[in-house]
């Protein structure tokens, strides 16, 4: 008897829990079918951007024109992105350049590399001993000379990155998704090793830094203004679909002229980062900076001016009152209708009544203004 009620009561359960989940699906259902009005609200992915003010910012890098010369590319790239953030939200980082632009290695980097094997010859004969061992950053030995450490690197951890790769490239599905984050850690340590270590085979690492520091690094043809080409389609591409709102542009090159110009027309912010003082470039954008200035920090002070300056000239257009007939006869037809039939009453009782007191004589005898003047 007592195992009956306890069967009949556990069943009582279950049936009212499932009641209760039948009732909550059944609301909201009534609630997402019957109240049409409310609409499924996407995010945005500049809310953040646009409920603060600040402008969408664009950068475009011309590395053919503008490499970077005095730092390193990766300490470039940082001190542009920072100096284009204190214009707004940085949101676009692109470079283009074509195969000699990364094949090129500047003297200063040439020189650096011959004083470096010079230093690794003396270091093997004993001339000349190194203060501190040189440590591998990847499993930790110490070593007493350069080339030891180069050819330790090469034999074991180069030798393991490759398989890794090559392992996660014959992966495929969960399986490549598992050694990808199996293997992402050693790969990263790897890779910071092998930059301060290894000596790029081909030209001085240019892509592989600006990708390091999140710009979109596209090669093109070998072709003469292939670059330039390339980079103002993106830009008036960009520009059409209204996705940004300041363009820095880092370049001296004149043909780029047109493109800020059209930038301006379509009420965009132009900024244009050269070396060239009186350039066509600096005289047709809203702002202009050296090189010089974005490297040593002096470009990001004087953006607080500029962006000031902008929303000034904002603040401005905003107050300005254009007449638009067709909106006042909306808002004020009727209004105005009466009072032009009010005016035109009046104006016509005036002239009635000029008539009329001078109908006694011809109109060529009409009292003047300087008739009336001289009897009074």
């Amino acid at each position: 008897m007592v195992s009956l009620v306890r069967i009949c009561f556990s069943d009582t359960r279950v049936y009212s829990s499932t009641i209760r989940t039948l009732t909550a699906v059944v609301r909201i259902i009534r609630h997402y079918h019957f109240n049409t009005d409310q609409t499924l609200k996407v995010p945005d992915p500049f809310a953040s951007v646009q409920s603060t003010g600040r402008n969408i910012v664009a950068v475009f890098w011309d590395l053919d024109n503008k490499p970077p010369r005095s730092v390193s590319p990766f300490d470039a790239a940082i001190r542009l992105k920072k100096a284009a953030e204190s214009f707004g939200a940085v949101r676009y980082k692109i470079a283009y350049a074509n195969q000699h632009s990364f094949d090129y290695v500047p003297p200063e980097i040439k020189e650096h590399r011959r004083d470096r094997r010079k230093l690794n010859q003396l270091e093997n004969k004993g001339v000349v001993k190194p203060v501190e061992p040189y440590i591998c950053r990847v499993c930790g030995r110490k070593f007493y000379t350069n080339e030891k450490l180069i050819n330790h690197f090469k034999q074991i951890h180069e030798r393991e990155h490759q398989k890794r790769v090559s392992q996660i490239e014959s992966a495929k599905g969960s399986q490549r998704v598992k050694l990808v984050g199996k293997y992402s850690m050693k790969m990263e340590k790897y890779k910071n090793a092998a930059r301060d270590i290894l000596t790029p085979k081909v030209g001085y690492g240019l892509g592989d830094e600006l990708k390091r520091a999140g710009y979109c690094v596209s090669v093109v043809s070998n072709k003469p203004q292939a670059a330039d080409v390339a980079l103002r389609n993106h830009m008036v591409d960009m520009m059409d679909r209204r996705q940004m709102e300041c363009l820095i542009l880092v370049s001296d090159d004149s043909d780029f002229v047109e493109v800020i110009k059209e930038a301006r027309l379509r009420c965009l912010k132009t900024v244009v980062v050269g070396d060239s003082n009186d350039g066509a470039l600096k005289r047709v954008s809203d702002a202009a900076f050296s090189w010089e200035e974005i490297i040593m920090g002096k470009a990001k002070k004087e953006a607080v001016t500029v962006v000031g300056r902008w929303k000034d000239r904002d603040i401005l257009k905003r107050l300005e009152w254009t007449y638009n007939h067709e909106r006042e006869r909306k808002l004020y037809g009727s209004c105005s209708e009466d009072d032009a039939q009010n005016d035109d009453l009046n104006a016509s009782n005036l002239v009635s009544d000029e008539v009329k007191t001078d109908q006694s004589r011809a109109w060529w005898k009409l009292e003047s203004d300087s008739d009336s003047a001289a009897s009074s």
